[in-house]
């Protein structure tokens, strides 16, 4: 990454943390892949029960596999009926998850299908760990809400075999396909619970 760029992410995240500390949520900064795992690992206590949706990001930091690999309970949905699976993550200790867009003042976005992860997010597992990457924050939440649609949504739907509009033009068309996956919108501007939300900024592109 071009040394200005990462340098204005690590400024920009400075802003976002403390929007988020404002909404009673925890943000910390990661400049880099090896960092956020680093991070991750460090509020996740052994023994732990995880569970997550299709956390790309929480992959592609090499999280999964070490929580596979290490003293955790990690809770393969693949494995358990989908109901099972639901109720498993519901209880889980730690919900791992991502975000479509953010706000640079804290606000989370998500957009869900199934309802699985946008639920999980909003009750239940005794805590949530976000792993966000910078290039997701948006100045407002009008642009926060059309980064979900326009960006993070199309490019979902090229990993699910479904007919939607925007997996043929790459943009919203604020379709009511059977194939929808943009079927709950979730905003989590505040958070009632302390210590539930933590929210990990790594300064290199995860996920969508």
């Amino acid at each position: 990454m071009d040394i200005h760029l990462e340098k204005r992410n690590e400024i920009l995240a400075e802003t976002v943390i403390k929007g988020l500390k404002s909404r009673n949520m925890t943000g910390y900064y990661a400049k880099d892949k090896e960092e956020a795992l680093e991070l991750a690992l460090g509020l996740i206590e052994k023994g732990s029960s995880i569970a997550m949706g299709g956390c790309m990001s929480a992959k592609e930091i090499g999280l999964v596999s070490a929580l596979e690999e290490g003293d955790y309970h990690f809770i393969d949905r693949t494995k358990l009926e989908p109901r099972e699976a639901l109720l498993a993550a519901y209880d889980a200790d730690i919900f791992l998850s991502s975000a479509n867009a953010m706000t640079d003042d804290g606000i989370l976005v998500n957009i869900d299908g199934n309802a699985n992860r946008v639920s999980c997010i909003a009750q239940g597992p005794k805590k949530v760990l976000f792993l966000i990457s910078m290039n997701k924050v948006c100045t407002d939440l009008a642009s926060a809400m059309k980064r979900a649609r326009n960006v993070a949504a199309p490019a979902n739907t090229q990993r699910f075999d479904v007919k939607t509009p925007c997996k043929i033009t790459g943009k919203c068309s604020d379709c009511k396909s059977p194939d929808t996956i943009c079927c709950q919108f979730l905003i989590t501007r505040y958070s009632r619970h302390p210590e539930r939300i933590h929210v990990i900024l790594v300064n290199e592109d995860l996920g969508f």
